[in-house]
């Protein structure tokens, strides 16, 4: 039910057809009796800096989330941004402080995180292959480096990202040791597919899939639907994986705190889920 008191959360990102959060979120806030509601907005990157400020000049408002392609741009537009943001270089939350400044804050690499290490997946001295160093790999190169992983190895189409990332790791993460340039999955611990690649029928696969080892564990962030051909090559190979929907239950409790509103569970979220592929 929305009336003149529901407050709003803007889901900012473009194109908007695989977006999941409204389908995790309202069941939610309807079953806590929560007068609040996402909806999905679509925004093309050109139109996002003055889309962002005239949505925050609305009263009802209470933040924002923040997804691909904005990910890393919404950065510069914020006035206070955290430590997660800033070793990430991406933003996936936005809310006004009381005095009007802009908060910014990150929670994919936290959700992503929470899972893996949830099914049993030992992090501390492991050897993880990221696939992509935009906002979303970029945000899970910093949570598995605050994990204590031993080694990153950082890929992506554009080298100069990679090589920016591994740079803000050297920085914050001095202790883990940080490679750019191949995406071979072989030898690794864990690979994930931080890229868009399984969003459309016909995408690439991220890696040679026939290069992973069975004991490989591989996480995808693409929710396009949920067993992405990139996973099920994977566990054909016989990896344990993670479906991106899993990164998404993971992060909905901080992300609540953070816009102030009642938490829960991930379990919980997922009993009210009404998601569809």
């Amino acid at each position: 039910m929305i009336d003149g008191s529901t407050e709003v959360i803007a889901h900012l990102g473009y194109p908007t057809h695989a977006f999941k959060a409204p389908l995790v979120y309202n069941p939610y806030f309807e079953s806590a009796g929560i007068n609040a509601v996402v909806v999905p907005m679509g925004c093309r990157p050109e139109a996002f800096a003055s889309t962002l400020k005239g949505l925050f000049q609305l009263e009802n408002l209470r933040g924002a989330l923040i997804t691909m392609p904005h990910k890393v741009s919404v950065v510069e537009l914020l006035d206070e941004a955290t430590a997660s943001v800033r070793v990430a270089g991406a933003c996936n939350a936005v809310k006004r402080g009381a005095d009007g400044r802009l908060i910014g804050d990150q929670f994919d690499g936290t959700g992503f995180v929470r899972g893996i290490e949830r099914k049993g997946l030992r992090l501390a001295g492991a050897r993880a292959l990221v696939v992509g160093c935009g906002g979303v790999g970029s945000a899970i190169a910093a949570s598995l480096a605050a994990a204590k992983v031993a080694h990153i190895a950082l890929f992506d189409l554009n080298p100069a990202s990679a090589d920016e990332l591994a740079q803000r790791l050297h920085a914050h993460f001095g202790a883990v040791e940080v490679s750019t340039g191949r995406h071979d999955p072989e030898g690794f611990d864990l690979v994930v597919n931080a890229t868009p690649l399984g969003m459309n029928a016909g995408d690439p696969l991220p890696v040679d899939a026939s290069r992973l080892a069975p004991g490989t564990f591989v996480g995808e962030v693409v929710m396009r639907t949920e067993m992405t051909a990139f996973l099920q090559a994977a566990q054909a190979r016989g990896c344990r994986v993670q479906v991106g929907s899993d990164m998404l239950f993971e992060m909905i409790p901080p992300y609540l705190e953070f816009f102030g509103f009642p938490t829960t569970t991930p379990e919980h979220l997922r009993s009210l889920a009404r998601l569809q592929y």
